[in-house]
């Protein structure tokens, strides 16, 4: 069987979904991912960009790409969280007859955490996500204070206290994505070489955010702050993950205090 698997959105979204894509391999395995993600997708036979495809040109009539289309019907199954809830795109796969299989995108089911509403769609176990990434204990800690919304981002100001404890302990490394400003901090274009680096780490803090995810994923121990979401739906999959949360759900995130995050980081050594 040739069966594609599609998958967008964020980092963390398309990481919490890897032991259900992972779940739906077959003789022959595509996957088509946001580009950033596509380094994380390692069991797969090919992987390839959503932005490259023309996916988002198939409910256009008159512009869908022949080589999309033809692509598409290449595939005996094409199990797909993109287009899920969007009736064009659905009415389009309809008239091509394409052999789509949709599923939501987004968790509807309270209280249940992404990762297991994921493998609950393809009838699979629940498992925690897991990259596999060369596991060397490299003696450092890393924090990465940012995230995808500034109000999911515990103060700056508070990271570098923490970093002033953390730094008289342990050799001490800042991340940072490509757009994210902060001097002197590591930065990977390929989100795989940055797992691989944050696997060898003895801690990582951050905020919840997709490199959060990524750490988890990679097998470092990871303190996770929370705030406006609910680490119970969302919160990084793993033996050593530890959970620091605001006092009452949806609090901002000034609320979390500097001895709960250092308690976190302590439980893990």
């Amino acid at each position: 069987m040739r069966r594609l698997l599609i998958r967008p959105g964020g980092i963390g979204d398309c990481i919490l979904s890897l032991p259900a894509l992972e779940f739906l391999r077959t003789g022959y395995t595509e996957v088509w991912v946001p580009g950033p993600v596509v380094p994380l997708i390692r069991f797969a036979d090919r992987v390839r960009a959503i932005a490259g495809t023309g996916l988002d040109l198939i409910e256009i009539p008159g512009q869908r790409p022949a080589a999309t289309v033809e692509a598409l019907r290449g595939f005996d199954e094409i199990v797909s969280w993109y287009g899920s809830g969007r009736p064009e795109f659905r009415e389009a796969v309809e008239e091509l007859r394409l052999h789509f299989r949709f599923l939501a995108a987004l968790p509807d089911e309270p209280g249940v955490h992404a990762s297991d509403f994921y493998v609950r769609q393809v009838g699979a176990r629940a498992s925690a996500p897991r990259i596999p990434c060369p596991r060397l204990d490299g003696g450092y800690a890393v924090i990465h204070p940012f995230s995808g919304s500034a109000a999911k981002n515990w103060p700056l100001e508070r990271f570098q206290e923490l970093a002033g404890w953390l730094g008289a302990r342990l050799p001490l490394h800042w991340c940072a994505g490509p757009q994210e400003s902060l001097p002197g901090a590591h930065r990977f274009e390929d989100l795989y070489d940055l797992g691989c680096w944050l696997a060898g780490a003895r801690v990582y803090i951050g905020n919840d955010s997709g490199i959060t995810h990524l750490a988890a994923a990679a097998g470092a121990p990871v303190v996770a702050l929370f705030g406006p979401t609910d680490p119970e739906v969302w919160g990084p999959r793993g033996d050593r993950v530890r959970m620091v949360h605001t006092p009452a759900p949806g609090e901002p995130m000034q609320k979390i205090q500097l001895a709960g995050v250092r308690a976190g980081v302590e439980s893990l050594w």
